[in-house]
């Protein structure tokens, strides 16, 4: 399971980018709706969130 602090690859899909980009994890919660939602931010300081699935570990 993914925790706060990990660093992860974020999905083109959440980004509108071509590629995978690195963040870290700043949180993680169950939804009751769509089940885990992770948010992570970039070295540059922007936030995106969205469930487990769009995620990847990472070194």
């Amino acid at each position: 399971m993914m925790k706060k602090g990990d660093n992860v690859m974020i999905s083109p899909d959440l980004t509108n980018r071509q590629e995978w980009i690195g963040g870290k994890i700043i949180d993680v919660e169950n939804n009751s709706f769509v089940g885990v939602v992770v948010a992570a931010q970039t070295a540059d300081g922007i936030i995106f969130f969205g469930p487990i699935d769009r995620f990847k570990p990472c070194c």
